[in-house]
This record gives C-alpha cells, sequence and structure tokens, in this order.
C-alpha cells in the first residue's frame, strides 16, 4: 500500500491543491494506519483490497485505548475514507471498506471569544514608536478586522492591499481567492505601517511579502503566533490564545452585530455552512447572558 500512498498524496498535493499542512497530516495519519495493519494485523506488507472494515475498526479501537481524543481519531479516520476513496475511483480495489464506518460522534467545543472591550485593549498594547509595534498593531487589526487566517496574512502581497478601496484580496485554502472589506482602524494601522515599512526597507532588499522583520524578510508563521498569544495573554487568562482567537472573535462579534450567517460564511471563506454555525452558539450563549444580567424579569431573585 506504500506505493498507493504515495500517489495519493501527490495526487492531493498537486491536483486537489491541499495545503501542504493537510497533505503533512494525511501521510503522516496513513502511515499509521499501514503500519498498523503490517504489524498488527497482517504480521506482513498488505495489499489494498485485502483490508476489510474489521481491520479499520481495529484501528480505531487501538487510537482510543491509546487514549486519543475523538477529534484526533475523526481526523485519522477523515484520511483513511479519502484513501479509499481515491482506491477505488483509480481502481485499485472493488469495494470500499470504510463506505459504511461512522466518524466517532465529536464533542461540541465552542471557539474561544474576547469581548469588544478586550478588543479595545488589546489594540492599545503594541508600542506605536517603534517599528514591531506598529506592524504588530497592523497584523492585530487584519485579524480582527477581516477575520484572516494566519497562513493568509503570512502570504498577503502588497497587490492584494486595495486601501484607497477599503477592500483586500486574501488567498484561502485551495487557492480560493475572496475580497473582504477592510473597517477605518485597520486602514489607519495599515497605512502608518507602510509609511515605517519604506523607511525600513530602504536599506534592505525590497519584497513583494506585506508584512516583514527589520530585515525585510518575510515573517514566520510561528513568530506571529507567539507574538499575538504575547498580546492576548495581557488581555485574557483563557487557554489556547492563538491568531485564531481573533478569527473566531470577529465572526462572534459580527454576528451579535446583526450580520447574516450567509454573509459571515463568505467573509470567513468556509466551503459549509455547518462550519460557520457554531459561531451562532457562541453568539447565542453571550445574548443570553447579556439577558439574564439585564433583563429585570430574567431571574426570580432580583
Amino acid at each position: 500500500m506504500w506505493n498507493e500512498l504515495n500517489n495519493f498524496v501527490l495526487y492531493i498535493r498537486q491536483e486537489r491543491r491541499y495545503s501542504p499542512h493537510t497533505v503533512r497530516s494525511y501521510q503522516i495519519d496513513l502511515s499509521q494506519f499501514i503500519e498498523f495493519l503490517e504489524e498488527e494485523i497482517f504480521r506482513d506488507k498488505v495489499e489494498a483490497r485485502s483490508v476489510d472494515d474489521d481491520h479499520i475498526r481495529g484501528f480505531i479501537e487501538q487510537l482510543f485505548i491509546l487514549g486519543l481524543d475523538k477529534r484526533s481519531i475523526a481526523r485519522k479516520l477523515s484520511a483513511i475514507k479519502s484513501f479509499f476513496k481515491y482506491l477505488q475511483r483509480m481502481d485499485f480495489i472493488q469495494q470500499n471498506p470504510v463506505l459504511h464506518l461512522r466518524t466517532p460522534k465529536l464533542d461540541k467545543k465552542l471557539p474561544t471569544v474576547l469581548e469588544e472591550h478586550q478588543i479595545r485593549k488589546l489594540m492599545d498594547i503594541p508600542d506605536s514608536e517603534t517599528f514591531e509595534g506598529i506592524r504588530d498593531r497592523a497584523i492585530l487589526e487584519l485579524f480582527y478586522g477581516c477575520g484572516v487566517r494566519l497562513a493568509e496574512l503570512i502570504q498577503l502581497k502588497l497587490k492584494q492591499i486595495h486601501l484607497t478601496d477599503h477592500y483586500i484580496i486574501v488567498e484561502g485554502k485551495r487557492n480560493k481567492e475572496r475580497l473582504l472589506p477592510v473597517g477605518e482602524f485597520a486602514i489607519d494601522a495599515l497605512n502608518l505601517y507602510f509609511n515605517v515599512r519604506r523607511d525600513i526597507l530602504k536599506q534592505s532588499e525590497d519584497t513583494p511579502f506585506v508584512f516583514v522583520n527589520k530585515k525585510g524578510k518575510p515573517l514566520y508563521p510561528l513568530a506571529v503566533q507567539k507574538m499575538v498569544k504575547k498580546y492576548l495573554q495581557q488581555v485574557s487568562e483563557q487557554e489556547h490564545l492563538s491568531p485564531h482567537v481573533l478569527r473566531h472573535t470577529y465572526a462572534t462579534h459580527l454576528l451579535d452585530r446583526g450580520a447574516e450567517l450567509l454573509a459571515v460564511k463568505e467573509l470567513l471563506g468556509h466551503s459549509s455552512l455547518s462550519t460557520t454555525q457554531i459561531y451562532t452558539h457562541v453568539s447565542m450563549d453571550r445574548l443570553k447572558s447579556v439577558y439574564r444580567k439585564a433583563h429585570p424579569r430574567s431571574r426570580r431573585d432580583v
């Protein structure tokens, strides 16, 4: 099955245009699956047509025994399903052994979201007298003001910025482009950043990427993650603080202020409305909390 796996990896990378992160995850998950089959089931090299649903259930059971959480197991099963669907399409197998296997039911986990007052405090933290502080403020404003993903921000190029017309163009998953409106706070922060960026790049090689370090080099994802987490920790004590928290907050605040779910779906670049609907749960929980605190007849003890 190793040759088929290599072909599948090429297929999702070159034809399906999956992100490098997704390709790497699928390759790791499927390698673990094949190793399980060879070591625990067949005790030898295995052919795809020899695998049945009981073998796959055995792999899933082992993952549970090893203590993996349901989300990780569901991801691995998703990779296996995609793999066997590909094998059937390419006539490597006649019957798909994963066809009737159910994905473990996941516990609903609501995203971490900041309050509006926390966002206002967050934007005042970066030092407005330094290049790094001005750049960081622009990055924070884009994460919250446009809901961009980390990868989208890192890859953002100057030609994608249209501040005069109040929009940017980002390249999302599977190279899908979407146009995002930009608010005045983000525009002001970007204009200020571009002014200091020009001064910095006078002494270094120019680059098409928007966000750079003092040497004019594009930022690494890990550097941006650490920077955003550093600022978020100053306004929130919640766990799992990352750039995605600002994307979650962007979507939730839009719904709080009356935006339609379909519009938020398009802005986030979600392929399915069900992915966006998790924010309606967050928004409703927040509205209920406000109601309980503010309405005189929401509780019997007032």
